[in-house]
């Protein structure tokens, strides 16, 4: 009996380690989104202070195209729109993963406690 909740023990500890590498991968990929959102931010703002006349080129492979500045804005608006959402989605992720951690950790300690309390009332009964 004792090696049955030592090995449940094992398991729940192998789940929470899971959930905090998922929780991590998680935190890691929303921060790249952050990283994303504060670049296109900071390019719709140098759009903003060009002149509507101004030109504008894209990168195509190795090619510059020109392109017209509302269409570039247009687009760097719905990228931002975009990772926005999956900004979003990550955060609800993040929370989803920290709640299973934090049932996993319960449920770790429970098994820990209980299995301390059989230790010590077999030590008792000695």
């Amino acid at each position: 009996k004792q090696w049955y909740q030592r090995r449940v023990a094992i398991t729940a500890g192998e789940k929470l380690q899971v959930l905090t590498k998922e929780y991590q991968k998680h935190i890691s990929t929303r921060q790249q989104f952050d990283a994303q959102l504060n670049e296109n931010n900071l390019v719709l703002s140098e759009f903003n202070r060009l002149k509507p006349s101004a030109e504008v080129y894209k990168l195509v492979g190795p090619v510059l195209v020109k392109q017209e500045l509302t269409e570039a804005v247009s687009t760097v608006k719905k990228r931002i729109g975009f990772i926005k959402g999956e900004l979003e989605r990550c955060d609800r992720n993040i929370s989803s993963s920290e709640d299973k951690q934090n049932q996993c950790k319960d449920s770790l300690t429970k098994i820990q406690q209980q299995y301390q309390q059989k230790l010590q009332a077999a030590a008792a009964a000695k």
